[in-house]
């Protein structure tokens, strides 16, 4: 259908032969008028275009660990997890993205940040993003993650700022992090293992425990990522390998300086329905003038403590099956496994297997997974534990809206 300004436009160059000087001019009169509110229309629909939506979930949690006998006897706990809001959306040619978590024991920051698009392939943020390492957004299926999460190379988020090119083929992602999210070492926080995701918060002392709070306070300062992966299209077979690179800086109480560094190599094979995830993982931690065998992490309201150094081995297979049964509408069956080694004094090998099934049915969204795992937090171990093989069922189910 044509516009009222094309039909004007027709009648004005016909107008010699059918109307007089003034006819013309009073086409002309309304050609500018309807150029005026096909400007204001089309800036309200690109005021609709932009603003801030608001969104988030509500979560649940069932879960029957047989290594902790009085979880064992009441069958299980059913608990409340996690609230939380989502702000996304855009303020002319900036794009913003924010979510804050309640969970019953901490409300923390998720992330946080402002982004621009330089052009169709180049866009930066700054803020709190998601560090660029490994495979992402996720190098798992499972509501556990792999146990690279728990050491912080993955799903971590810090301050600092991004820069990605995307095109069809190739993903380069260059990163700076002046600190973690809570502000490193000198941020004004009163607990700083009150955090989504894992950060070095100290060095682990020979006289401390395990879980004990830092003696000797630490958080990392100055890191740098750079990470970049290319997908090849291989008739049926989708293939991207990547590697990514962190190196930077730790800061310590008492004047003390130390550096940490982390290396990936991975791969993503996508065949029809099915998706398997490959990544080896190598990170290490020093700290000047001290021989050091664990470091001390922070996450989700208490201090646990990691390897200085380790290697890390996963391997993840999933299954997408699309269904109609009710309200469900498709069905994700995966097998998450991660084995890591090389840990310093001998420090025993942690693997974790999780064996599952993601479910969506409208906003509700599920996990049931059945874990097997050694020296796996919250598998009834440490990373830095000799522990045994624990098992644990687990169903996390939210609605999001």
């Amino acid at each position: 259908m044509k516009s009222p300004i094309a039909i004007a436009l027709g009648l004005l160059i016909s107008a010699p032969t059918l109307a007089n000087d003034a006819e013309i001019e009073a086409l002309k009169a309304r050609i500018d008028a309807l150029e005026k509110e096909q400007q204001q229309q089309q800036q309200a629909e690109a005021a609709d275009d932009n603003g801030i939506t608001l969104g988030g979930a509500v979560r649940f949690q069932y879960s029957y660990e047989e290594y902790d006998d009085d979880n064992g006897d009441r069958g299980g706990d059913f608990d409340f997890d996690t609230f939380r809001l989502d702000a996304n959306g855009s303020i002319g040619d900036l794009t913003l993205s924010a979510q804050y978590r309640w969970y019953q024991y901490m409300d923390v920051l998720h992330h946080a940040w402002v982004g621009y698009d330089f052009s169709d392939q180049h866009n930066g943020k700054v803020g709190v993003t998601q560090v660029p390492f490994g495979i992402l957004p996720y190098a798992s299926h499972s509501f556990f993650f792999s146990s690279n999460f728990y050491t912080g190379l993955e799903d971590d988020y810090d301050m600092g700022l991004n820069y990605q090119f995307k095109n069809q083929n190739n993903q380069l992602d260059i990163a700076f992090y002046k600190n973690d999210e809570q502000g490193g070492l000198d941020g004004y926080v009163s607990d700083r293992s009150a955090r989504y995701s894992y950060d070095i918060v100290g060095v682990r002392l020979a006289d401390e425990g395990i879980y004990d709070a830092p003696g000797l306070e630490a958080g990392e300062t100055n890191t740098f990522n750079l990470r970049y992966a290319h997908t090849f299209d291989l008739s049926d077979v989708q293939l991207e390998l990547g590697a990514s690179g962190q190196y930077g800086q730790l800061e310590i109480d008492n004047n003390m300086d130390g550096d940490h560094q982390a290396a990936a190599v991975h791969g993503i094979i996508n065949y029809k329905a099915w998706n398997v995830q490959l990544q080896v993982t190598g990170y290490e931690y020093d700290v000047d003038g001290m021989d050091v065998d664990q470091m001390v992490v922070g996450a989700y309201a208490f201090y646990d403590s990691i390897p200085a150094e380790a290697l890390s081995y996963t391997a993840n297979v999933s299954y997408n099956l699309p269904v109609s049964l009710g309200p469900i509408s498709n069905l994700t069956f995966y097998n998450d496994y991660t084995l890591m080694t090389d840990k310093p004094q001998s420090l025993d090998d942690t693997f974790m297997n999780v064996t599952g099934v993601s479910i969506t049915a409208g906003g509700l969204f599920t996990y049931v997974d059945f874990v097997v795992a050694e020296n796996q937090p919250f598998i009834g171990g440490t990373l830095v534990g000799d522990g045994g093989t624990n098992q644990r069922l687990n169903i996390n189910f939210g609605y999001y809206f």
